[in-house]
């Protein structure tokens, strides 16, 4: 196992702060607690990001969810382990993380916001986004989860 490339919070303290600061507004987040693990688990997954995965797996299981959904999430529209609700989560999830592949039509817009009202939706979309930067981190500077 490598060292990471570069300690961002160390070199960069005052933009890191910022973006802790986001991941703990995301904490008064209108989305239950395990369905924002699962966002977080499905983009890092997209991203190939280890540690992310590792840490949110972790985190997921800590708050009751089980080895097998959490097996089949990279399959999660092949399986019926999943609510309507956290299949929409994940379908905008894919959406935003992949969205230079495709965008984030109206049709896709639609099935997801029929599950979601305003306000959860745009806390999805921070849920999203903030979990994204995490990777590009994770990925960018090698971080590696601890054995």
């Amino acid at each position: 196992m490598t060292a990471p490339r570069v300690n961002y919070a160390h070199v960069a303290p005052h933009t890191y702060k910022a973006l802790l600061g986001l991941e703990k507004a995301m904490g008064e987040s209108s989305l239950e607690k395990s369905l924002h693990e699962l966002v977080k688990i499905r983009a890092s997954q997209l991203n190939s990001c280890a540690y992310c995965i590792d840490k949110h797996t972790s985190d997921a299981i800590a708050l009751g969810e089980t080895p097998r959904r959490m097996f089949a999430l990279s399959a999660w529209h092949e399986t019926p382990f999943f609510t309507d609700r956290e299949r929409a989560a994940l379908l905008w999830t894919d959406t935003l993380t992949l969205l230079a592949d495709n965008g984030a039509s109206e049709a896709i817009y639609r099935v997801v916001a029929r599950q979601f009202d305003d306000r959860e939706l745009t806390d999805l979309t921070f849920a999203i986004a903030t979990i994204n930067a995490w990777n590009r981190f994770g990925v960018g500077f090698g971080m590696q989860p601890a054995e």
